[in-house]
């Protein structure tokens, strides 16, 4: 006898469909091939177990079974529930009907409880591209599959419940999520605002700048001046995640394993999120836990960060090597993993801001007697040049931040909300939408922002008159840019007249988005 069920296998943030093949003949063996790793050969151990403990009796035959295709590594406790149901199947004690229509995936505990796995949405978007009437989990992943469409997903509660539910024995309601209430329910909901900073200005111009074309931000100044605070606040000013945005960015999480594990209480829906992603690595961070990797890949902090905000706080005590591994992800918007037996590829499409302090003291620049820098220029220089040049850039906007005056940390008027930066921002991001709709439609990796915007393209929108391209020419060869700032000057221009509504770039523009080259200036340390 041959059974066929079916389950599926994380590649990278999608999903292989697996097929589990069960061959039964007189005997008492069991043998378990297609590329499975130790968890999945340990899991005839828990079936057997499982199987006993729900009143089953121990398999009767020999059972071969092969997880195909071969060549795709089965990894995790994940295929315990699809290999149980193909065993008991193969021993008559299931109906086979529903097993072509339905895919199966869950880990067992030694009772028969399902526990919750990874990679659920992957796996429900390979199940629906397959053609599969609907897919069967544990009960805690069901709300996470359910936002993909013309799907119907049942998350049971132990191995009882689906071999009832495969047999028509019993009937269990499929769970069904509106994920345009999710949305409404969960959008813009964080308590920080920037009507909370006082003062800072120019950094709170920089930051809409930087929101309205997704340009990567570096912050310079003193301790306390507020870099961490308004870097936070950064996300409430970006416009919202769509549907396609927010599938692309819960895959992601989903592959990670970090969906089972959200609650309520993040801001966030544990079925699918809405909000971009903010993540603030501590500054010890690993290379690998910074971009992906592993022997078994999986996502690092650029990729949950994409379609959101990565910041690094204190940015020369990381690593030299962690930073200098960012170098082709943020010219790519992705990464590219390769192992021996695999090659994964995971998004990376996020804004970098960083923060650091003028100095190893930090008070570099600052006028003020309680607080003089220590720090002789050769201090300076070393502390400066952790930061590659080639990393810096790679950042759109280098911006000075001086440390707040009494006065006006106690007025108690609140500074400019959240809001009415985002209504700005947004019209701005609806502008480039427009202006790349055309070109969108002939690549395979769409242009969302002024940021994103490739050499042709800058040729294309960010054209200078006579004045403006001789002030940038006296700009390259008085700072000594690269052909790269070049670019990334024309294209944080190009936003500035965006929020200006300015279908051409002026000089008022183009001077501003020099302005915030400031650590490419000659007399920047001194």
């Amino acid at each position: 006898m041959l059974i066929k069920c079916y389950g599926a296998a994380p590649q990278g943030i999608d999903a292989a469909i697996v097929t589990i093949e069960v061959h039964a003949v007189p005997g008492f063996e069991f043998t378990l091939v297609g590329l499975p790793d130790n968890a999945v050969k340990e899991s005839h151990e828990r079936i057997l177990a499982a199987l006993m403990v729900n009143g089953y009796n121990k398999p009767r035959h020999t059972l071969t079974i092969n997880m195909a295709p071969a060549d795709i590594k089965k990894e995790g406790a994940a295929y315990d529930l699809p290999l149980a149901i193909g065993m008991l199947a193969a021993e008559e004690e299931v109906k086979t009907v529903l097993l072509e229509r339905y895919m199966i995936m869950g880990e067992l505990s030694l009772d028969g409880t399902l526990q919750p796995i990874q990679g659920v949405l992957p796996m429900a978007l390979a199940a629906r591209k397959a053609g599969f009437e609907g897919i069967i989990l544990p009960e805690p992943n069901a709300r996470e599959a359910a936002v993909v469409k013309g799907l119907k997903v049942y998350g049971l509660k132990n191995l009882l419940e689906v071999t009832r539910f495969l047999n028509g024995i019993q009937a269990f309601e499929a769970t069904e999520v509106d994920t345009e209430a999710e949305f409404a329910a969960h959008a813009f909901s964080s308590d920080l605002d920037f009507s909370d900073v006082r003062g800072q200005e120019n950094v709170r111009r920089a930051m809409e700048v930087a929101a309205a074309g997704g340009h990567n931000m570096l912050m310079v100044g003193p301790p306390g001046a507020g870099k961490s605070m308004m870097a936070k606040r950064l996300p409430s000013i970006l416009p919202p995640l769509n549907l396609e945005e927010a599938l692309e960015t819960t895959k992601i999480y989903s592959v990670s394993g970090m969906m089972a594990r959200r609650k309520e209480s993040d801001g966030m829906s544990s079925a699918l999120i809405v909000q971009r992603p903010f993540r603030s690595p501590h500054h010890t961070i690993t290379d690998v836990a910074l971009v992906g990797g592993g022997t078994n890949p999986h996502p690092g902090e650029i990729s949950l960060a994409h379609n959101g905000v990565l910041f690094l706080d204190e940015l020369p005590e990381y690593k030299r090597s962690a930073l200098e591994v960012m170098r082709q992800p943020l010219e790519d918007r992705k990464i590219c993993i390769t192992r021996t037996k695999m090659t994964v590829e995971y998004p990376a499409s996020f804004m970098l801001v960083a923060a650091m302090n003028p100095c190893p003291c930090g008070h570099y620049g600052e006028n003020n007697p309680a607080h003089p820098c220590t720090c002789t220029p050769a201090q300076i220089h070393r502390y400066m040049s952790r930061i590659s040049g080639p990393l810096l850039d790679r950042i759109d906007i280098q911006c000075d931040i001086q440390a707040v005056p009494y006065s006006t940390l106690k007025d108690t008027q609140p500074g400019e909300s959240s809001e009415a930066m985002r209504e700005r921002v947004v019209r701005a991001r609806k502008v480039q939408e427009q202006r790349f709709a055309a070109y969108n439609t002939t690549v395979q990796k769409p242009i969302h922002c002024n940021a994103q915007m490739t050499p042709k393209l800058v040729r294309e929108f960010c054209q200078l008159d006579a004045q403006g391209d001789k002030m940038l020419s006296y700009a390259m060869d008085k700072m000594g840019l690269s052909a790269r700032a070049y670019d990334r000057i024309l294209k944080v221009a190009r936003t500035i007249a965006d929020l200006d509504n300015s279908s051409s770039i002026g000089m008022s523009h183009l001077s501003e988005a020099i302005g915030y080259r400031s650590l490419d200036r000659e007399d920047w340390c001194g």
